[in-house]
């Protein structure tokens, strides 16, 4: 270990970092080159090759000319899934998607009607009827 000073340790690890955040950047690239609904066939071919053979040229080319829009579908890509995350709680709890209760919720408020009066049998029955169909 003594043939190997600490700051040759340093660059070394700072190197490798330095690498690993670029794999990262690769992937990312390459993923985000595939869901792109705006790119077709060439385009999405030509990129790729790009950021294959000249991977260092072809990545920094490319956040620099589409990484706003790439930032964009990220942003669009996560509303998306907390949207289709809230739709499966709403769809678990049993609750209607446009803010209405559940059918429960709907005849309980039926039978506090009857109960009070405010409807009468026949149109709580009739009412329960398009409740639970």
């Amino acid at each position: 270990m003594d043939d190997y000073p600490l700051l040759n340790v340093f660059w070394t690890m700072l190197w490798f970092f330095l690498w690993i955040m670029w794999l990262f950047l690769l992937f990312k690239v390459i993923t985000d080159i595939f869901r792109d609904e705006s790119l077709h066939g060439w385009g999405k071919a030509g990129w790729l090759i790009f950021c294959i053979l000249l991977p260092y040229l072809g990545v920094l080319v490319y956040v620099i000319a589409r990484g706003k829009s790439m930032g964009q579908r990220d942003v669009k890509q996560a509303r998306d899934s907390e949207a289709a995350f809230q739709d499966y709680i709403r769809k678990t709890a049993g609750t209607a998607p446009a803010g209405g209760g559940s059918a429960t919720d709907e005849l309980a408020r039926l039978a506090d009607l009857k109960d009070k009066g405010a409807i009468t049998a026949e149109e709580f029955e009739k009412a329960k009827t398009k409740v639970l169909s």
